[in-house]
């Protein structure tokens, strides 16, 4: 008898867009009564899930293991309940670096009152093409959305190009006196 097939961990962005959807297909059948107490689910369990987070964090402590706070799905859990213990510059550093082997970014500021992070492509060789950069864009927007939603928007400003290099002009050399005779 084989083990059964595990289904892939769902990811925050995508439970989320699934909650609320079906929250509007209940809200969007005409029964209120449903609807409501549809969301009241959601909150009462969102309470209990996130008491029992709190708790384990304190049990943890400061000392949270860095594979613990690494992993996407826990650390959107812990952004979720507003548990998570690490600052947002240290959060946007994972979730960069989690896109950086295909996608090399370097961050050059992050506006906290805004949500507005501005970020460098490295200078990798790519072809430059605008779908390259939008893809870049999606891993990266995609990772911020678990380790630090407080970023609202991302821009993403292409590395400047290496200068072309000086032509060096080889030439023969003028003859000289003692070269002419």
């Amino acid at each position: 008898m084989s083990a059964p097939a595990t289904a892939p961990a769902p990811d925050a962005e995508t439970t989320g867009r699934r909650v609320e959807e079906i929250l509007d297909r209940l809200a969007a059948g005409g029964d209120d009564k449903a609807a409501a107490a549809a969301e009241e689910l959601v909150r009462a369990l969102m309470d209990f899930y996130g008491a029992g987070l709190a708790r384990m964090m304190h049990l943890i402590g400061k000392g949270a293991p860095p594979a613990l706070l690494g992993d996407a799905m826990v650390a959107s859990l812990l952004m979720l309940h507003d548990l998570h213990p690490e600052d947002v510059t240290t959060r946007i550093g994972r979730a960069l670096d989690s896109v950086r082997a295909q996608h090399p970014v370097e961050m050059t500021g992050f506006d906290a009152d805004s949500g507005a992070l501005r970020l460098r492509s490295a200078a990798s060789g790519g072809c430059g093409c605008p779908s390259t950069a939008q893809a870049a864009q999606q891993a990266v927007e995609q990772a911020l959305s678990c380790f630090a939603p407080e970023v609202t928007s991302v821009r993403l400003e292409q590395a400047a190009a290496p200068p072309e290099p000086a032509l060096l002009q080889i030439s023969r050399r003028p003859p000289t006196t003692a070269t002419a005779s």
